[in-house]
């Protein structure tokens, strides 16, 4: 009875309500974006890579070295050559490798030139081994394997022939035509960087930098061409892993360094950790901002309701009962704003999915309510419910005094 009463009483003043309304949609949509990007982001960043124990490349900052080898974000300051890299994983705690070169794309998307053990070796989420949704893994220098991304945007297939562009941007002028490689293997989806990824043989791509007519070198002088980006280590044990970092950090022949993902995961969460706040700040003052909003839409109200509360008061509407009809307006509003942010957010992150999976990496999931998002719904239902407290306060004064009269 007294929710449709509310809901009547709204519908009276319907221009009002739907400003009030929207401004507390605007600052739920903000407040609980942030907060599922940021949760989400976090989940897609951490499992992008596992099991992997270490990550080796030139000496830059760990952060760099693990965007742009993990996540093709950036760009390696300098390479790591094949002899440097062959020395290091001679040691007896070097259970296996993995080389990955960088530089090249193919219409936008990133070229990681590699070995087969990174289709043997490499897993994500929950050390899940990659798998293929057709083909196989190349095993010649004219073979190319696509992520599964790559293969659904390009509309590639297997047995197509690609030239790889020279550079990593959309727009190339400089083509490898002379070497062109045919799809061997397109990967099954993994909701990380390696959707995004085309791969192909560390001798493939070296082929593929050789002008035409070049003669080619034997595969001992080739190899002692090839440059890597950076390399993944799995140890036999993870004690050995700070003795490693320890002897690749001090190797002498090159400077090379080398990262735990965890460790680098963490200093990462760091820094944007001070933007995340930032943002829950700019969005909590919005939300404040909008049940002031609320609160003054109430309390402007209340001169134009005197008539109205006259005739609950006539019907046997005590003052308790007046201020509760208005704590029950406050939490309508709030509640639809609430449901409007909800569903906008839903559609939101479903239409940005493919173009942030595409351009940066991360896989959105639908939008879910999580525990944290169901508590920061409750603090505003609750944050409205305190600040209805001063307009319920002005109606049960004037609902007594007009009893009294």
């Amino acid at each position: 009875m007294l929710f449709k009463l509310a809901w009547k009483s709204l519908l009276h003043r319907k221009v009002t309500v739907f400003l009030t309304v929207l401004s507390i949609a605007a600052s739920v949509f903000v407040l609980l974006g942030v907060d599922s990007l940021k949760q989400q982001a976090r989940t897609s960043f951490t499992r992008s890579v596992s099991g992997v124990d270490l990550i080796v490349g030139p000496r830059t900052g760990q952060l760099n070295l693990l965007l742009y080898s993990v996540f093709r974000i950036g760009n390696p300051t300098n390479n790591v050559s094949w002899d440097s890299y062959q020395e290091i994983i001679q040691h007896p705690t070097v259970s296996w490798s993995i080389p990955i070169a960088l530089g090249d794309s193919l219409e936008g998307y990133r070229v990681v030139g590699t070995s087969e053990d990174y289709f043997k070796h490499f897993k994500y989420g929950n050390k899940t081994p990659l798998s293929f949704k057709q083909g196989q893994a190349f095993s010649g220098d004219d073979e190319v394997v696509l992520g599964a991304q790559v293969a659904k945007a390009l509309g590639y297939k297997l047995g197509d022939e690609i030239a790889l562009s020279h550079g990593v941007g959309r727009t190339s002028f400089k083509k490898h035509n002379q070497h062109l490689f045919h799809v061997i293997g397109i990967l099954e989806n993994t909701g990380t960087p390696i959707d995004q990824t085309v791969h192909v043989s560390l001798e493939g791509l070296t082929e593929a930098h050789h002008e035409v007519g070049e003669e080619h070198a034997d595969e001992d002088h080739e190899h002692e061409e090839i440059e890597i980006s950076a390399f993944f280590l799995g140890l036999n044990s993870r004690i050995a892993a700070l003795q490693q970092v320890r002897r690749v950090n001090e190797f002498t022949p090159a400077p090379l360094m080398a990262i735990l993902p965890g460790v680098a995961l963490a200093e990462l969460w760091r820094l944007i950790g001070t933007f995340e706040k930032l943002l829950l700040v700019i969005g909590w003052l919005i939300l404040a901002s909008s049940l002031i909003g609320l609160c003054t839409m109430l309390l402007a109200s209340m001169q134009q309701r005197i008539q109205e509360l006259a005739i609950l008061r006539a019907i046997g509407f005590g003052p308790f009962v007046i201020a509760t009809l208005v704590c029950t307006e406050a939490l309508i509003m709030t509640g639809t704003g609430i449901l409007i942010a909800l569903v906008l957010l839903s559609m939101s992150m479903y239409a940005m999915k493919d173009f942030v999976l595409e351009n940066y990496g991360i896989y959105l999931e639908v939008f879910e309510l999580s525990n944290a998002s169901i508590l920061l719904i409750i603090t505003i239902l609750i944050s409205s419910l305190l600040i209805s407290f001063l307009p319920a306060s002005v109606a049960y004064r004037k609902s007594l005094e007009r009893g009294l009269s």
